[in-house]
């Protein structure tokens, strides 16, 4: 004889994971906007624009990633969310990490 499986309880893992999606969504956008502060400031110059856009574009791509996985957690059930693929995990990672390293290049 085996024991029933009790139903899992999420608790209020969900909303957290949500919240700190936000956040990162909200900490990205500040970088991307202090990049193109940073880019335009003293004048354009081609290498600062390319720059902007490059911030702008991984924004936009993190952004996307993180709408999508936000709305995923938003409407999973009790039995809680799916896992995050590694495609999107990675394709996040990557976003951030150059997002970062691109607005460190513009402000230093």
């Amino acid at each position: 004889m085996t024991a029933p499986v009790p139903e899992r309880d999420p608790g209020l893992q969900p909303e957290r994971t949500r919240l700190a999606w936000r956040r990162t969504t909200l900490s990205s956008t500040v970088a991307a906007v202090l990049a193109a502060k940073a880019a335009l400031h003293g004048g354009p110059s081609a290498a600062g624009v390319v720059a902007g856009v490059l911030c702008g574009a991984l924004w936009l791509g993190f952004l996307a990633i993180a709408n999508r996985r936000i709305r995923v957690l938003a409407a999973s059930g009790p039995a809680g969310p799916p896992t995050l693929a590694p495609r999107q995990a990675a394709a996040a990672t990557l976003c951030t990490v150059a997002l970062a390293v691109c607005a460190a290049a513009l402000v230093f």
